[in-house]
């Protein structure tokens, strides 16, 4: 599941390994913002089937995934417009991830694209860690590139660790670099890092790990997914019933690793869904970790206790501490913009998590400034857009993250509106007092002369709201049966543009279906901004 940067939630149709799937669905919160009440519509298909592949959801809101564990889409990649509801496939130049390119098939566990985490670097391009196995023709420990800019595919750095990068999971650290653990005794980690090589980035070999994090699901070598926490230090849970805490120096590049808290009950999280909440605890599904079986429960980790919580109830059971009948590697997690958690079990009964307590009043976000593009959109400013963590994870090959702004309107009366934001500054968290923005276009069905509030949101933390009024928008070509002045049903003349926005209120002409002229002769009689955008536009004779 993705969080779209319009409050919108992709998910894909993978119903277990049995059923590969290539289908997408969206869900929209209803006009109150709930996703509880939400509507789920069919969105365009993938190319290839995946199962357990990578994905991202890229600064220009597009979605990006690439290969699969299980399907027909091992060794290629492919990305998706929301706006154009189309998914266009990335070639992948060969070699790039083997001697043939021809690794993958269905029922898995190929070389290529498989098993494979991926995260977003500063520029906005991913890193991809294939599994492409040196039998198979591969090259262990390389990496791959995804630049959106030109949809194509390139060699990254090599990793430093293990002979293969299978099974690991990544944890984005406040200076930017990405933190990993790698497999073997003892097992060590490293890091991913820019701000020493721009912009290509390098690995640098970092602390050993005290305690075994990776399962002994031979040979699959299984981890649990890995967090940032709000004070600074990254928290590993293990494939084994071990954690551990890490902590970035502030004067090396090398960090230290110290034991955390067992996971009670001798429970492990191989391949296993979690959440980094908005109050700062981990939600975390736990099981067993000799074996792929049922059943599974639900913890919550503390970090300021540094404890878990093991009462949390399973999924339409109310019992404290009951379990759901699902492997762990079933479960996936999404942090929702309304600050609860969206949970599935790999099948079609979905579930929403409330934490117990609010957001962190850290983890809120401040808005400094909104200003209008020349275009109509909104360039808004602050600190703490992208929030505290990346949000959700996972133990390797599924991605959730959702470290970035989204814009909420509300109109007075509970009816609730997402904007569209992209090309955010920054994908880092824990930005501190560094001045971060995001561009986003308005719902086009805002309403002028009408008053808002506008928030935004970070991994369900929202900033306090301001005061926001909605410009007026004019197409003197549009012929439409309903003219509210909204940008999707624009007023067709000035003067009613004019006359709906309040003192020192702006009014968009949209000139994109050109000629645009008005002869029309009227008074302004109160100060305001009028603008033409998508072109020029003649007013008057």
């Amino acid at each position: 599941m993705l969080l779209l940067p319009d409050g919108t939630v992709l998910a894909a149709d993978n119903d277990g390994i049995g059923n590969i799937g290539y289908k997408w669905y969206k869900l929209t919160p209803d006009n109150h913002g709930s996703y509880l009440q939400g509507t789920w519509s069919n969105l365009a298909s993938m190319h290839y089937t995946r199962l357990f592949y990578s994905s991202a959801v890229l600064r220009d809101g597009r979605v990006f995934v690439a290969g699969g564990e299980y399907g027909t889409g091992t060794t290629n990649a492919e990305v998706y417009d929301p706006q154009l509801n189309v998914w266009t496939i990335v070639p992948v130049p060969f070699g790039l991830i083997s001697t043939n390119n021809v690794l993958g098939s269905a029922g898995g566990n190929q070389s290529g694209f498989v098993d494979s985490s991926c995260f977003t670097l500063p520029d906005g391009r991913v890193l991809i860690l294939p599994v492409p196995a040196a039998l198979n023709g591969g090259i262990d420990g390389q990496t791959v590139i995804f630049d959106p800019s030109s949809n194509t595919l390139s060699q990254g750095p090599k990793s430093t660790l293990s002979a293969t990068t299978d099974e690991q999971s990544f944890v984005k650290l406040p200076d930017g670099s990405e933190l990993t653990v790698g497999v073997g005794t003892p097992e060590k980690s490293e890091r991913y890092i820019t701000y020493l090589d721009p912009p290509q980035g390098k690995w640098i070999a970092d602390a050993t790990v005290p305690v075994q994090l990776v399962s002994p699901l031979a040979p699959y070598a299984e981890v649990g997914p890995e967090f940032l926490l709000p004070n600074g230090n990254a928290f590993a849970i293990g494939g084994n019933p071990y954690t551990a805490l890490y902590t970035l120096s502030g004067s090396t590049n090398v960090g230290h690793w110290m034991a955390g808290p067992p996971i009670p009950n001798n429970l492990g999280t191989a391949d296993s869904g979690g959440a980094m909440m908005a109050n700062g605890k981990i939600l975390s599904v736990v099981g067993s970790y000799t074996s792929y079986s049922a059943p599974t429960w639900f913890y919550e980790y503390d970090y300021a206790a540094n404890a878990f919580n093991t009462n949390i109830p399973a999924p339409g059971n109310p019992t404290p501490g009951s379990s759901d009948n699902v492997a762990t590697y079933q479960t996936a997690m999404l942090d929702l913009p309304d600050g609860t958690v969206f949970y599935s079990p790999e099948g079609s009964d979905l579930y929403i998590y409330s934490p117990d307590s609010g957001p962190l009043a850290a983890g809120k976000p401040v808005i400094q400034s909104i200003t209008m593009n020349s275009d109509g959109s909104y360039h808004l400013a602050g600190t703490g857009l992208n929030g505290i963590s990346q949000g959700a994870a996972y133990g390797d090959d599924l991605q959730m993250d959702s470290n970035y702004s989204l814009v909420r309107l509300n109109n007075g009366n509970g009816n609730i509106h997402y904007g569209r934001t992209y090309n955010w500054s920054s994908t880092s968290v824990q930005t501190g007092s560094k001045i971060v923005s995001t561009e986003v276009w308005l719902p086009p069905t805002l309403l002028p002369g009408t008053s808002y509030t506008l928030q935004v949101v970070a991994n369900g933390n929202a900033s306090v709201p301001v005061n926001f009024s909605a410009p007026g928008w004019v197409n003197f070509n549009y012929t439409g049966a309903i003219q509210n002045g909204s940008r999707a049903t624009p007023y067709t003349t000035l003067a009613q543009g004019t006359n709906a926005v309040a003192v020192g209120g702006t009014v968009l002409i949209d000139a994109s279906t050109q000629p645009s002229s008005s002869h029309e002769t009227i008074k302004v009689s109160k100060p305001m901004i009028i603008l033409s955008v998508n072109g020029q536009s003649i007013i008057g004779n």
